[in-house]
């Protein structure tokens, strides 16, 4: 049976690339579309919207009938929307896969409730790739210990509103979990003035934005003598759009909890 997905924010870059993935698989359809209160697109077909044929897919800023429809709602929007359709999934039984970054405590809290009822997928990055690089700085982190510091450097478009990236932030969890620690006890966003030596044992993070990049991750281990460069470069949007359908598809008939990519991989 074909897996009806809603696509959140389908006018944005990433949601254009998504609509258009899954609208090109043979096992799910675009369901529906939903977009912000008063956005133009609202109340019109998603062809004629850009520019072309009818396609009967609707788009629409009032998502309760759409997702009650769905098996699954694919979402890379923005955190307060991200939280308030994870309760929407939740009252449908719908996956939720959720590719928003930004998210507070507060939110993941809130998408951890929404779990409890269906299956919610939450990661900051979607691709295959990714995912397999998290696994190996894991490895790595808990094989050199702290005399390697370590430090993320992650580049992005001119547009991205958020920094560090969730994928920065996902790839600093695993080195910091390969160490046996918490990252929010040993990380470093910024460092301006006189800062004083680098703190043993602290992950860094550095935030690049211009152009069009579609994003850059490289995560430098650094001793006396040697440096280990470990990274992935994404060029295509659409990796991130056929992570998140697998993901997707993947969640159907699975118990509701809170999953990320690498359940969906079987790297786990």
């Amino acid at each position: 049976m074909s897996v009806g997905i809603v696509v959140a924010g389908g006018s944005g870059r990433m949601g254009r690339m998504l609509c258009e993935v899954v609208a090109g698989s043979d096992g799910a359809h675009l369901a529906g579309v939903t977009e912000r209160a008063g956005h133009p697109w609202a109340g019109r077909d998603l062809g004629e919207a850009l520019g072309g044929a009818a396609t009967g897919v609707p788009v629409t800023d009032d998502p309760i009938e759409v997702v009650r429809h769905a098996q699954a709602v694919i979402d890379f929007t923005a955190p307060a929307a991200t939280v308030a359709m994870s309760e929407l999934c939740a009252q449908a039984r719908a996956v939720h896969v959720v590719g928003t970054t930004g998210l507070s405590e507060d939110d993941i809290a809130a998408l951890e409730r929404a779990a409890r009822h269906a299956p919610v997928v939450r990661a900051g990055n979607m691709s295959l790739g990714v995912n397999l690089l998290t696994q190996v700085v894991r490895q790595v982190a808990a094989a050199l210990g702290e005399d390697y510091d370590v430090e993320i450097v992650e580049t992005h478009h001119r547009h991205k509103v958020d920094a560090p990236s969730g994928t920065a932030l996902m790839l600093g969890e695993a080195a910091a979990g390969g160490r046996g620690v918490a990252l929010a006890d040993v990380a470093d966003r910024g460092r301006d003035g006189m800062t004083g030596a680098r703190r043993r044992g602290a992950i860094g993070f550095h935030a690049i934005r211009g152009g069009d990049v579609v994003g850059d991750h490289e995560v430098i281990f650094a001793a006396d003598g040697e440096r280990i460069v470990l990274g992935h470069k994404a060029s295509d949007r659409s990796v991130f759009a056929r992570g998140a359908l697998r993901a997707a598809l993947w969640g159907q008939g699975q118990k509701p909890g809170s999953y990320d990519m690498l359940d969906v991989l079987g790297l786990r």
